[in-house]
């Protein structure tokens, strides 16, 4: 199991020069290693592989110790290992037939971040006082926010040193035992989700939308009009560029602190979570949907409710969304309403309530067949009394 734990890391002027001067080296290894592919390409016909290039910038490492030298060699394959990477996904996006997406030059707003390989110029250390410190070569030892301590039985793999707006922080990429098997204590709950309620739950509960990005966009469209009047590479526009990546930093932090509350709040509650099987592209596609589906995050739910479901022992189902909303759920017959029509109200069995809790329940009714105990893997591999796979539903 992987995991990755973000820390702040709190450098000293020094530090912060030191740090950026090897920034500086890692985005010139990057963009010479992606020109001498075009170039090599161009004149010969053939491509340049990463053991190549490692070869070529090794021997450039060691010709030049004051500049290219202070790069880690670990952080400097971890560089042009990222644009083999690149290159990678930029063929199968061709062989797959989608927009290619060539690899290109990066400049210093678009590199922002340097990858060790944990041990190998860089350790997360204690001093005396119990405070952690993490050191990086040719930086030193950095204080650190050590918030909350690392899992037991957790092996450090690698490390990435991030700066964002003038802040830094480091990953670390932990390599974990998977967890022990067990079953969640707690009812089934279905989860309709949307963006004029985040989500609907079967039991009743509405998640209101907070619309964080709409609740700044007046501070934003004001610092965004400045940044725009000011001349393209002055400090002025620098300035005005960190207040802008500031606002969104805001937003984007609470949207996640909102997210990770309520996934633990629900993985706590609920033994079992229904949820549709829902593609979220159609509503950022959508020139009337799109700020608001980017705004609610729904994809971070996902991804936050999934790992968080598994550490907790919750079972999460997904199922076809297919008449969902416009099925009853006290009765089981259609009742067809446009999406302007917020209330189901029910002609055959007289069942008003809201309709996105109406659909929210016939999504945990589809999930019903899944929740008979039954027996789905051999001895020893099914962590359950529940079915994890049914007609209609699948594992998410």
């Amino acid at each position: 199991m992987l995991r990755t734990y973000q820390y702040r890391l709190y450098l000293t002027n020094a530090q912060e020069r030191a740090a950026a001067f090897l920034l500086v080296q890692a985005r010139g290894v990057y963009n010479a290693a992606l020109e001498q592919r075009i170039t090599t390409y161009r004149d010969t016909g053939q491509g340049v592989t990463y053991p190549q290039q490692w070869a070529h910038f090794r021997d450039l490492r060691r010709a030049n110790p004051e500049t290219l030298g202070l790069l880690n060699a670990s952080s400097l394959q971890h560089t042009l290992r990222r644009l083999d990477k690149a290159f990678a996904a930029f063929f199968a996006r061709v062989k797959a037939g989608e927009t290619p997406g060539f690899p290109r030059f990066k400049g210093a707003n678009r590199f922002h971040s340097l990858e060790y390989s944990y041990g190998d110029g860089c350790k997360l250390r204690f001093d005396k006082a119990n405070r952690a410190l993490f050191y990086v070569q040719n930086i030193g030892e950095i204080k650190v926010k050590f918030h909350r301590p690392l899992p037991r039985n957790a092996a450090i793999k690698h490390a990435v040193l991030v700066r964002k707006t003038r802040k830094w922080y480091v990953n670390l990429q932990l390599e974990l035992p998977d967890p022990e098997p067990r079953v969640a204590e707690g009812p089934a709950v279905g989860i309709d989700v949307g963006l004029k309620s985040l989500l609907a739950l079967s039991d009743g509960p509405l998640v209101d939308n907070p619309r964080w990005l709409r609740a700044s966009l007046a501070k934003l469209r004001a610092a965004q009009r400045h940044l725009s009047r000011c001349r393209k590479g002055s400090r002025g526009r620098q300035q005005a560029a960190f207040r802008v990546a500031k606002l969104h930093e805001r937003v984007a932090n609470q949207r996640r602190d909102f997210w990770h509350k309520t996934t633990s709040h629900l993985v706590k509650t609920y033994a079992v979570i229904a949820l549709e099987d829902l593609a979220l592209g159609f509503m950022t596609r959508n020139s009337h949907l799109a700020l608001s589906a980017h705004d609610a995050g729904l994809a971070l739910f996902r991804q936050l409710l999934t790992y968080k479901a598994e550490e907790a022992g919750t079972s999460v189902l997904t199922v076809n969304p297919a008449n969902t909303s416009q099925l009853c759920s006290g009765c089981g017959k259609g009742v067809e309403k446009p999406l302007s029509v917020r209330v189901h109200d029910c002609p055959h069995c007289g069942l008003v309530l809201d309709r996105d809790i109406n659909a929210a329940r016939n999504i945990l009714f589809k999930a019903l067949p899944a929740l008979k105990p039954a027996r789905t893997e051999r001895p020893g591999r099914n962590v359950g009394r529940w079915v994890i796979r049914a007609l209609g539903s699948r594992r998410l």
